[in-house]
């Protein structure tokens, strides 16, 4: 365990030294056409590819691990009962904490308004800069609209049950592959003792072997995660973050009160767990989740420190956490909702009562289908201002300082899975495995 925490503190080490140099240079290369090239080159040509060959191999692992995790852990439990009170619990956490996130990021934009009285001269430069990002993003996002029940229901279908699940795979839409699981592993529990035993055993076996390549993989992280901060860094540096700091202290203010108030708070009422000493156990976690903002890159580390430091049992971690990497997102549906009304106050828009209702049930519904990849939440969240007339091209206003927000949803989102897990896992009797 030891060694583990070694690790995890050399992740954060390389990400605070990441930061440091990248603002560095970009102060050094300020006004100096010559330098910023230099900087430009060592991010595209070294710092970049140093990051993507990490956070690629944590990737490749996610889609067996998934299938491989969620089936064992279905057919283990079989067509007992348990399965179906594990479900409903694991969906009524998911959508009462992810609600209670949106909620709560609109009731501290209302309070602090960090949009009104914004820079005009910055919001003009922030959207010329960043009018390729958000044309490219554009072409990524659901329409607007959906008329017709005949369109609603294409819609759901494809969220599901695509005509090409593979391809649907490829883009992380992670839904069909979750539905997959769930049925396979409930076809192999109704098999016989024998064969279950065989296939789950099999299943093991793959979740087992994409955990080693995660381990190889994380030996990288230290360096890695350097270069990914680097990259960021150095291009805005402090001046942008600067001219949106109220709205990033807003958010990651509210970031901390998910961590440290409402979390302690179902662990202690709802799983009966100190929270101090469970959220020290989950340092690996929090190191994994903020360096790679990615909810899936870090599912590997979630099963293994829930399996061996909080002593979660596998047919839970393997159920809940795959589930809630997909389809909870509680970072994400607070950081939409803050953007819509950060967006509106900006441009001087005043959302009625009725406009943000409409934005809650759209940030919640809207986080069941993020892709569990860095800024995977883009795209929906532009669907979401276009639905409540907010100026999508609006959000070029975050997305300098989008990469700071997303390790930090990221950290959220995946705490949320794991708290979930603690307090079903608390409900369980004790003789499922």
């Amino acid at each position: 365990m030891q060694g583990s925490a070694s690790k995890h503190w050399r992740i954060l080490l390389g990400l605070a030294l990441g930061a440091v140099v990248g603002l560095l240079a970009n102060a050094w290369s300020q006004g100096d056409t010559s330098r910023e090239r230099v900087i430009a080159w060592i991010g595209d040509w070294i710092a970049y590819p140093i990051g993507q060959v990490f956070l690629r191999l944590l990737f490749l692992v996610v889609v067996p691990l998934v299938f491989a995790a969620l089936a064992a852990s279905v057919a283990r439990i079989g067509t007992t009962g348990v399965m179906g009170r594990m479900g409903v619990r694991t969906a009524v956490l998911f959508l009462l904490t992810t609600g209670f996130s949106v909620v709560l990021g609109l009731s501290a934009m209302h309070l602090i308004a960090p949009g009104r009285g914004f820079d005009p001269a910055t919001s003009e430069a922030l959207l010329k800069a960043f009018s390729g990002e958000v044309q490219a993003l554009a072409g990524k996002t659901p329409a607007a609209s959906v008329e017709g029940a005949k369109g609603v229901v294409n819609l759901v279908l494809e969220m599901f049950l695509p005509r090409n699940m593979l391809a649907a795979v490829t883009q992380m839409q992670m839904l069909p592959l979750i539905l997959f699981s769930l049925l396979f592993g409930a076809a192999i529990g109704v098999q016989t003792l024998q064969r279950r035993e065989r296939v789950v055993a099999a299943l093991d076996a793959v979740s087992d072997a994409m955990v080693w390549i995660v381990d190889r993989a994380m030996r990288l992280a230290p360096v890695a995660v350097a270069c990914l901060i680097f990259v960021s860094t150095s291009r805005f540096g402090l001046p942008l973050l600067g001219k949106l700091s109220a709205f990033v202290g807003v958010v990651i203010g509210l970031y901390l009160v998910q961590l440290f108030v409402l979390y302690p708070v179902l662990l202690a009422a709802l799983a009966g767990r100190a929270p101090a000493p469970f959220l020290r156990n989950c340092l690996p976690i929090l190191a994994t989740a903020f360096s790679t903002s990615s909810s899936n890159a870090t599912l590997p580390t979630s099963i293994e420190v829930c399996e061996r430091n909080l002593g979660i049992r596998p047919a839970v971690a393997s159920f809940v956490l795959p589930l809630g990497a997909t389809v909870n997102m509680n970072g994400t549906a607070l950081f939409e909702g803050c953007v819509v009304l950060f967006v509106a106050q900006v441009f001087g828009m005043e959302l009625s009562l009725a406009q943000q209702a409409v934005v809650v049930v759209l940030c919640v519904i809207s986080a069941i289908g993020v892709a569990g990849v860095p800024g995977g939440s883009l795209p929906l969240l532009m669907g979401v201002m276009a639905q409540v007339g907010v100026p999508v091209e609006g959000i070029a206003l975050v997305l300098g300082v989008d990469r700071l927000l997303d390790m930090g949803r990221t950290v959220v989102n995946v705490m949320g899975d794991v708290v979930t897990a603690a307090c079903v896992e608390s409900r369980l009797p004790p003789d499922v495995t």
